[in-house]
């Protein structure tokens, strides 16, 4: 009998006895319009097929994923049921499943429809092992909890928690509880598609997690779903706990009855003695550990690097640790033909892991101005920090004179290498310039207010920002980046150290730093975005002017769409540009006070019904610089603040002309 005819009676069948008053309750249905197949089509049978082979297969294990068709009739689809439920549950909600996504969405190529307890998923288009987050869906109880800042600490924790569980588990699923009070408790669950990696998981629930504070961090619960996962948190329990709790169900025994008890006395004269002799194995592996070896010299020279620190802030980066054999391995002992670029503290490199995972290499010279001081201040930081518009640090090393970050690879490099080419800066649309200008304002809002620390980054430039395989920005290079008490607002140094250009005038000046200086960074990297031009050195109309007084000029003649990039000013939203570039032009204000926080920001960006404050005139920033050694020093270094000058500092020391992207040491004031 072909293949076709049972799977359609099933499906029938399924439509037709399908019960009205099922226990799982639909969530929500993605329909989107963008295309539809004809009715009795090639399409629609290979989709009523697939369909009803996901239902019955992901019942027994609870997910399932397949592909029917060829060529542009061709269907993939997904079927995932909550990682608590049992078998019968799963199939009564994946039935329900398969009848409602056609009815909600009747002829559409693609949906995704999802109840409590399950998920069903369909496209014409390839999507698997690709994280999706380009549609999202939310819902809170309306009751508001007592204590708000003890109940977001504990459901921070939890979720955070319960996110690193889940992206290591095999079925990419996780719950649990926190106490809140000694008579409240909390409970959690989150949950990713099975054809995501570990990484992926943990990158889409982090995403998920961007959204509690925009819904539902003050209320008794909510949850957040993203196409490829999703999270839910309660004040009452309302997963399976068993089936949470329970232990991995062990192999079924293959007992027939037709055992004889000759085969029985044999099996155990092969089990006991094989049994004594493990016995005997584990006590002398026990009485070994009492013992504590002597550390491994390579972990000696690890450990020499977090001394005299707080182990409680570092235990998390120990676990960080790699060998160096495992790098060398990864990159062809830093093969020049992995080598991805070069910068002032030294070489990076391409790298692939024993387990096919890409990776990239910074391998700090020895005479970087990037010491051990500031790797560890990066390694301490980044364990302790985790968002999708960060970086992630996969590990460092120290041993036989190497100094070596390793960082998850991301192919599109830095922005600062799309963005000022001619050529690349093309793949760049406005959708995506805007994406980035979005992202990198999560990740600051992130390390200003959001995580459990209070970080100011103090390099943040187009170079300092990479690029995912679909354009995701990442901010990377905590070298610079320092600690703020929670209710800390501003700090003072002697050690001037950033980028000219992105540096606030209060900071490069008077050695002034807080979080109000990353903002005015921020802002430069709008404006440069906006435009696609650099901001030290650009010549504008003749007259050497930097890229913040050019934008300003064109701002107040009312004809701020010329300075935008014009592979892009013909294919945008006039209205979008323009609110970005005010923005922009807000980050940049002389007065740090007069610059908004980037909880402000982030608003602004995400809703057009807040309104803008006037602006005034920029920082206009315009100097000479020398460069020497790693460091770059100004020689009679003129800086003019809105037609003021002040000459800070100089010294004698010859070298080449400054660029944007070299960092400054300035050692003293």
């Amino acid at each position: 009998m072909p293949r076709s005819y049972p799977v359609l009676l099933f499906f029938s069948v399924v439509l037709m006895l399908r019960c009205h008053g099922t226990s799982s309750t639909l969530l929500w249905c993605y329909c989107p319009p963008d295309a539809n197949y004809t009715t009795n089509s090639t399409f629609q049978t290979n989709l009523h097929l697939l369909l009803a082979s996901l239902s019955s297969s992901a019942a027994a294990t609870g997910y399932s994923n397949d592909t029917e068709g060829r060529s542009s009739d061709q269907v993939h689809g997904l079927a995932l049921c909550r990682g608590d439920v049992s078998s019968s549950v799963c199939q009564t909600c994946l039935d329900a499943a398969v009848q409602d996504i056609i009815q909600s969405c009747p002829n559409g190529m693609t949906s995704t429809i999802f109840y409590v307890d399950c998920l069903l998923r369909y496209s014409n288009q390839m999507f698997f092992s690709t994280a999706d987050t380009s549609f999202r869906y939310w819902a809170w109880n309306t009751q508001n909890v007592s204590n708000q800042q003890q109940f977001e600490t504990t459901l921070g924790n939890l979720m955070n928690d319960l996110t690193e569980k889940a992206s290591s588990s095999p079925k990419l699923f996780a719950a649990g509880s926190a106490k809140v009070t000694s008579f409240d408790r909390l409970y959690g669950l989150v949950q990713c598609t099975r054809d995501l990696s570990a990484y992926d998981c943990y990158e889409c629930l982090q995403y998920t997690l961007t959204f509690i504070p925009k819904c539902c961090s003050w209320r008794k619960g909510g949850k957040v779903y993203l196409q490829s996962c999703y999270l839910r948190f309660e004040s009452d329990l309302f997963y399976n706990l068993s089936a949470v709790e329970a232990p991995p169900p062990r192999a079924a025994n293959d007992d027939s009855g037709g055992k004889s008890n000759n085969a029985v006395k044999t099996v155990l004269l092969v089990v006991v003695p094989v049994a004594a002799a493990l016995l005997s194995l584990l006590a002398i592996f026990m009485y070994c550990r009492r013992r504590k070896p002597a550390m491994p010299r390579r972990m000696q020279l690890h450990k020499r690097m977090f001394d005299n620190e707080d182990q409680q802030e570092i235990k998390s980066a120990e676990s960080l640790l790699l060998d160096l054999e495992v790098i060398r391995s990864a990159t062809n002992n830093f093969s020049d033909a992995n080598k991805l670029g070069e910068g002032g503290f030294g070489p990076v490199y391409r790298g692939t892991l024993d387990d096919g995972e890409q990776i990239a290499v910074k391998r700090l010279s020895r005479t970087s101005g990037q010491g051990i001081v500031e790797l560890k201040n990066e390694v301490v930081l980044l364990a302790k920090l985790q968002h999708r518009n960060l970086v992630r640090l996969l590990g460092c090393c120290l041993q036989e004179e190497e100094k070596l970050l390793v960082y998850e690879y991301l192919p599109n490099a830095s922005l600062d290498k799309v963005l000022f080419d001619p050529v690349r800066r093309v793949q760049l649309d406005w959708a995506r310039r805007y994406k980035i200008i979005e992202g990198i304002g999560r990740g600051l809002l992130y390390l200003h207010e959001d995580s459990r620390l209070k970080i100011v980054h103090r390099d943040l430039k187009a170079s300092n920002i990479l690029l995912g395989w679909d354009m995701n920005p990442k901010i990377s290079d905590f070298g610079l980046a320092k600690l703020f008490d929670v209710d800390e607002t501003r700090r003072n140094t002697s050690r001037i150290a950033g980028t000219y250009g992105y540096m606030a005038p209060e900071y490069a000046l008077r050695g002034r730093f807080s979080t109000n200086s990353d903002v005015y960074s921020y802002g430069v990297l709008i404006l440069e975005i906006l435009t696609g031009r650099k901001n030290c050195g650009y010549q504008g109309s003749g007259n050497s002017i930097d890229l913040l007084g050019y934008v300003w000029r064109h701002w107040n003649q009312g004809d701020a769409m010329q300075v935008v990039d014009q592979s892009v000013v013909d294919r945008c939203q006039p209205q979008e540009v323009l609110r970005c570039m005010h923005i922009g032009l807000l980050c940049v204000q002389e007065d740090p006070a007069q610059r908004p926080s980037m909880a402000s920001i982030t608003l602004m960006l995400n809703s057009y019904s807040i309104g803008l404050p006037p602006l005034s005139a920029p920082a206009f920033v315009t100097r000479s610089i020398t460069v020497s050694g790693s460091g770059v020093h100004g020689r009679d270094t003129q800086v003019s603040l809105q037609g003021r000058e002040i000459y800070k500092g100089s010294t004698t020391r010859s070298a080449k002309e400054s660029k944007n992207d070299i960092t400054i040491r300035n050692e003293g004031t």
